[in-house]
């Protein structure tokens, strides 16, 4: 796998670590948009993956999920290596 190749698993995964988080806590993509400050349009683009997020736009989700973001990115990370 080269790098734009893991960069792109490590982006994917990023997605699926804060759906499962939002999901685990019982969370609907409107109240983690309200408690993030965005809209719920924004929380599903994120996490089906149709959006490249900012870094503003990551950290306040994961914030809103009480997850710091080196969390969801070394577990986004650490998948997309065992995916190989």
């Amino acid at each position: 796998m080269d790098t734009s190749q893991l960069r792109q698993a490590i982006c994917s995964q990023v997605a699926r670590v804060l759906r499962e988080e939002r999901e685990k806590r019982g969370l609907s993509m409107t109240v983690l948009g309200e408690r993030a400050g965005l809209s719920q349009q924004m929380v599903s683009y994120v996490e089906r993956g149709l959006r490249n997020p900012s870094l503003d736009t990551l950290l306040r989700l994961s914030g809103a999920l009480g997850i710091s973001l080196e969390a969801v990115v070394r577990r986004a990370r650490s998948a997309a290596l065992h995916a190989r």
